[in-house]
């Protein structure tokens, strides 16, 4: 039975390894894929092919919202040892 295969560059597959993930694209490919299966209507090598997609899309939106989480800290000067600073404001 020939394999279908999905293009590189389709939102499905998140684009080429080289290109940095677009967490919105892959989340909403994600969500159309959860969809489909939730459907029921996927022969069986589909849905596992469709299964694998989901799993490398769950992984690359994880690691995109690490890396966010990294800037964040980064640049709010948080991390391991911050500690909580009562706000004051400016009157």
């Amino acid at each position: 039975m020939p394999r279908k295969t999905t293009p590189k560059d389709s939102p499905e597959t998140g684009g080429d390894d080289a290109t940095p993930v677009d967490f919105e694209q892959s989340l909403k490919a994600l969500e159309a894929l959860v969809e489909r299966l939730e459907g029921g209507e996927l022969p069986l090598e589909q849905a596992l092919e469709a299964f694998e997609t989901g799993v490398r899309l769950t992984r690359e939106c994880q690691q995109a919202l690490r890396q966010a989480e990294q800037k964040v800290e980064i640049l709010s000067g948080s991390g391991d040892a911050a500690r909580p600073v009562a706000f004051e404001a400016d009157d």
